[in-house]
């Protein structure tokens, strides 16, 4: 298979990856490291890719790179320090011309509410929560990306979604 069909099954999933990447490792650093190791993988092996799924395959490879990448630390969470602007919001993510001040900040409040409750899921939980609700993978998919059983991937988003939930009230007792 020649570079061109590799281009074209492959680079249209990016983002997907990054995404998975991000979630899994929990750092935008090393998501680009494990995104970086699983395209020059799948690069590697392309000539095996039988064209069924290229988003699953590829979503698959950077699955298994970030688990055997030094980046996913089970239960790590990076807290940034005063004065630490690594992971700063670009200048166009604080501004939205759309929405009042107040709105925008509500909803920049949810979005970090949302990623901080799904950050405090395990591992496993998480990627099959963002590859079902993110990524919007049918269960298939899932069960062919992270190599489960269809009913563990149906447990696994089961017990997330009552994670989620039960932190959620849990936030709102307070």
């Amino acid at each position: 298979m020649s570079g061109v069909e590799f281009e074209a099954a492959v680079l249209p999933h990016l983002d997907a990856a990054y995404n998975l990447a991000r979630w899994l490792t929990r750092n935008p650093a090393d998501a680009e490291d494990v995104v970086q190791e699983a395209v020059l993988r799948a690069a590697t092996y392309f000539g095996s890719f039988r064209g069924a799924n290229a988003r699953a395959w590829l979503l698959q490879i950077v699955r298994n790179t970030a688990y055997a990448s030094r980046a996913l630390v089970r239960g790590a969470i990076i807290v940034a320090l005063p004065g630490d602007d690594r992971d700063a919001a670009p200048a166009a993510e604080l501004i939205d011309t759309g929405d009042d001040p107040e709105t925008a900040l509500l909803k920049r409040e949810d979005r970090a509410r949302v990623t901080r409750l799904l950050a405090a899921l395990p591992v496993d939980l998480r990627e099959t929560l963002v590859l079902r609700e993110i990524e919007e993978l049918a269960y298939k998919e899932i069960a062919q990306i992270t190599q489960t059983p269809i009913g563990t991937v149906m447990s696994r988003l089961w017990r997330a979604r009552r994670m989620l939930a039960a932190a959620v009230q849990a936030e709102e007792g307070r």
